[in-house]
């Protein structure tokens, strides 16, 4: 019954996750606590099944729409480093103070979207230049330090800031999200804690499960509604996933 539980909480959360491009930890990671995992463990086992949801939402974005391979390479080279750096760092501190400010952050950016109304309707790039480059790297880095160590929602960060910086719209934002940070920047920091942690194996299988169904189901949706059931979708995720971790 756990496991079964365990299934359908993995599937929904990863759908919704890879409809809104990001925000699975706002549920599968305290439902691994709730399930009498240890935190350390909990967050090395989530981090290992989100990589299944980036492989499910990459078989489906990949069938629709090529990605600049350039971009995408600055992507990894950004972030990836803070990923393995928050890794490494969140297994040794207490986080509440962290998680009360990541939730600040993330609940501000539903209700930033809310009222801009416009906001990644259309894809209009922009700050392709070398400033634009180091600044929006730089983010990046910082975002995926928040990635490796408090895993709940730092993908609509990176949404947001690909829509509001380097100026894509919602369904492009999402497609390198789940791609890039659901692949290579979970899967890294599932590899850091991995190795200074422990991971709940026998899970793994269910939990993969889910996210690989949940995550292709999501992209899907993303996919087949467009850029303003994303917007309404990322709004939704960001507030609930905003206020859960406010409150705790």
């Amino acid at each position: 019954m756990d496991l079964f539980l365990l299934f359908l909480i993995s599937f929904v959360a990863n759908l919704f996750s890879a409809f809104s491009g990001g925000g699975a930890g706002l549920v599968q990671l305290p439902a691994l606590i709730f399930l009498g995992l240890p935190f350390g463990m909990a967050l090395a086992t989530h981090k290992v099944a989100s990589v299944a949801l980036g492989i499910g939402a990459t078989i489906r974005h990949m069938k629709e729409q090529p990605l600049e391979r350039q971009f995408m390479l600055f992507i990894l080279l950004t972030g990836v480093p803070g990923v393995i750096l928050g890794a490494s760092l969140i297994l040794q501190i207490e986080d509440r103070l962290a998680t009360m400010a990541l939730g600040i952050l993330t609940l501000g950016l539903g209700i930033y979207s809310i009222f801009k109304k416009s906001l990644g309707q259309e894809a209009a790039p922009q700050h392709r230049d070398t400033r634009g480059y180091v600044i929006g790297g730089l983010v990046l880095f910082v975002i995926g330090i928040l990635n490796g160590s408090l895993t709940s929602g730092t993908g609509l960060f990176v949404t947001l800031w690909l829509i509001g910086w380097f100026g894509l719209d919602y369904k492009g934002a999402v497609t390198y999200t789940l791609i890039l940070v659901g692949v290579f920047w979970n899967g890294s920091g599932a590899l850091t804690l991995g190795l200074l942690g422990d991971i709940k194996w026998d899970w793994l299988p269910i939990l993969i499960a889910g996210s690989l169904l949940g995550g292709y189901g999501g992209a899907h949706l993303a996919i087949t509604k467009g850029n303003k059931w994303i917007k309404r979708g990322f709004e939704v995720v960001t507030i609930a996933v905003g206020s859960k971790l406010i409150i705790g």
